[in-house]
């Protein structure tokens, strides 16, 4: 091997000192400069050409023609001096030549670095949301919301495209974020050193997206992995919120969050809120409701002067807040306890109002109930129900599951969609139904002649799920709205009595899908992100809203209005409440037929209504109510 050189190891040495780049570039340039000024001026010095100047003078003269080239048409003195300045003069623009292009090449390597996102966040106490993808949209618009009466919100966003990309979406599909500061910074949530860009330390929440693709729920599980087993971790629990497709990767899920993270099952929460509306229109009006910031809202309250009495006693103790439950003291929630649950010290009220501060005693001791009103009805008995499913996406395997908790031993659901493994499928995972047998046809959901030959007319409830698994969210819906646009044709013209429930995949096109006229619309993408958004302000809402869509204990309900009173007579929603007490419910609210397909008036829902406030319910009228069945 041949030797290396001197000037060989001088260059290498070289080559690795401008590798380190811009200062150390701009340090060659300054002693280059300096070089130049002390060897001109020692020659000027020593020859005596400086017209009797000191060492110093001179010194100062090269190091101003250094900088400035105009310097030098002010000189004069011999041949000898005004040669040597000009030299000075032009290794001077060299030198500030080159350091100009040093400069402008670090500015835009350091703006081109800020645009890439990757300089770290000094924020503290922030909201961070890891990963990316249409439902960030939706979460960020809510927290905006719950975000409008706090002091300098911040949320952060780590994601895996570019900044600036991310940046115009938000303000294209959010707009404006009001008083909250949004940042994103480009990244992997699933790594560690990534983690450390967004400040994930300082948090105050932390919410994980599902990404998508074949295997999301290996995405969300790695990024907790990478948040609690941090070896820069905080000592203090985490507040971590994360979406699961997958119920069967729950205790993996579980034993990785330490109790630190709260899991919403996306699949399980879809499921039931469709099996639940397709047999109760309004019901997703009803959900949107109590999981957006933009009305009433569930809040924990401690009331110190409702210790010692029951729970029944404290459902008529507030006029602008519905009581739901209650939550024990170094217990779980309870949705609809008992009513003769006495209230112990330290015990909170679960209650649904408009805000927090808005949770107070009214303080009346009469009621003005309309006793000669009050009906105690029994429910009536189940009937076998017949249910169309139109359409295919994973879901509706669970949502087959969860229909049969709720309908009459008897049912019959018959799915059609353009699926060829719909049948096998199903086969597999609906195999220990109860209540329900279950039959496939493959064909064309938006085919006119298909759903002229399902006899629609013959089933109860019609169900339009979204080809969300095959195709992307517009084209998905444009299917939907085809298919939707035939139904009401029919329905039209047959007179038919069936509940049509579609599933939407963008909010955007629940407008157009009303001129169909459906019964209710799922957007399901829209549910999860206000689900998300809820359980990262307070995290014990999770263990409420999980009771709510259980199919076990108390669920929400809206039931005829004439099983609770005497229809056509004025009644205030005290008059309401008392009777549902009788039968141990709560009734938290009412629905308008008159106003079903007004927007602008919540499709006739009304949640925690004024309990003074007098209504007149009609037949087609109904109650929304927290009850057992």
């Amino acid at each position: 091997m041949k030797k290396a050189s001197l000037s060989d190891r001088l260059r290498y040495a070289f080559d690795n000192t401008l590798s380190r780049g811009p200062i150390a570039l701009i340090g060659w340039l300054a002693l280059v400069s300096g070089a130049l000024i002390v060897i001109i001026s020692l020659v000027v010095w020593i020859l005596g050409i400086g017209g009797g100047r000191s060492l110093v003078e001179i010194l100062w003269m090269s190091l101003l023609r250094t900088l400035d080239s105009g310097t030098m048409g002010g000189d004069e003195g011999s041949w000898p001096f005004l040669f040597s300045m000009l030299a000075i003069t032009f290794g001077g623009i060299f030198v500030i030549s080159t350091l100009i292009g040093v400069l402008t090449s670090g500015i835009e390597e350091r703006l081109e670095r800020l645009r890439k996102g990757r300089s770290r966040v000094m924020e503290s106490g922030h909201r961070v949301i890891l990963g990316w993808s249409e439902q960030i949209f939706s979460v960020l618009s809510e927290l905006i919301i719950a975000n409008a009466n706090q002091r300098k919100p911040r949320i952060v966003i780590l994601g895996h495209k570019d900044k600036v990309e991310m940046e115009d979406e938000i303000r294209d599909k959010v707009g404006s974020s009001g008083r909250t500061r949004i940042i994103c910074r480009t990244g992997s949530p699933i790594d560690m050193q990534d983690l450390e860009i967004v400040n994930i330390h300082a948090s105050r929440s932390v919410i994980v997206l599902s990404p998508g693709g074949a295997d999301p729920d290996a995405e969300v599980i790695k990024t907790i992995l990478a948040i609690t087993k941090n070896p820069n971790r905080r000592t203090a629990p985490y507040h971590i919120v994360a979406e699961l497709r997958d119920p069967k990767n729950l205790e993996v899920a579980q034993m990785v969050g330490r109790g630190e993270v709260e899991l919403i099952l996306v699949g399980d929460l879809i499921s039931r809120v469709i099996a639940q509306t397709c047999r109760q229109s309004g019901l997703s009006v009803v959900y949107t409701e109590l999981l957006d910031f933009g009305g009433d809202e569930i809040y924990f309250h401690h009331e110190p002067s409702l210790v010692g009495k029951t729970f029944g006693e404290a459902i008529m103790a507030y006029e602008v807040s519905a009581i739901i439950g209650l939550h024990p003291r170094g217990a779980s929630p309870q949705l609809n306890p008992p009513m003769d649950t006495p209230i112990g010290d330290g015990d909170q009220i679960i209650a649904i109002s408009e805000d927090d501060d808005a949770i107070r005693l009214s303080g009346l001791q009469s009621y003005n109930l309309a006793q000669d009103a009050i009906r105690q009805l029994a429910g009536a008995p189940k009937e076998p129900e017949r249910t169309l499913i139109l359409g295919w996406n994973w879901r509706a395997p669970n949502m087959i599951r969860e229909l049969d908790h709720y309908v009459a031993r008897g049912s019959v659901v018959t799915v059609v969609a353009d699926y060829a493994e719909g049948a096998a499928e199903l086969k597999q995972c609906c195999a220990e139904l109860q209540n329900q047998s279950v039959t496939f046809g493959r064909r064309d959901t938006t085919d006119r002649r298909t759903l002229d030959e399902l006899n629609l007319p013959s089933f109860d409830h019609v169900i339009v799920l979204s080809y969300s698994d095959m195709l992307d969210p517009q084209h998905a819906d444009a299917r939907t709205l085809v298919t939707l646009l035939h139904m009401r044709d029919i329905a039209d013209r047959t007179h038919g009595q069936f509940s049509i429930v579609s599933e939407i995949l963008d909010l955007r096109n629940r407008k157009l899908a009303e001129v169909t006229r459906a019964d209710d619309f799922i957007v399901s993408e829209k549910l999860i992100s206000l689900m998300l958004s809820q359980v990262s302000e307070n995290k014990a809402l999770n263990a409420v809203f999980a009771d709510i869509f259980d199919p076990q204990g108390s669920e929400i309900y809206l039931k005829s209005a004439s099983d609770y009173v005497a229809l056509g007579t004025p009644v205030n929603f005290y008059t309401v409440a008392h009777a549902a007490r009788g039968r141990g419910e709560l009734a938290f609210g009412y629905r308008l037929q008159a106003n079903s397909e007004d927007a602008e008036n919540g499709y006739g829902v009304v949640v925690n209504p004024d309990k003074s406030q007098v209504v007149t319910f009609t037949e087609a009228d109904r109650i929304i109510v927290l009850a057992e069945e």
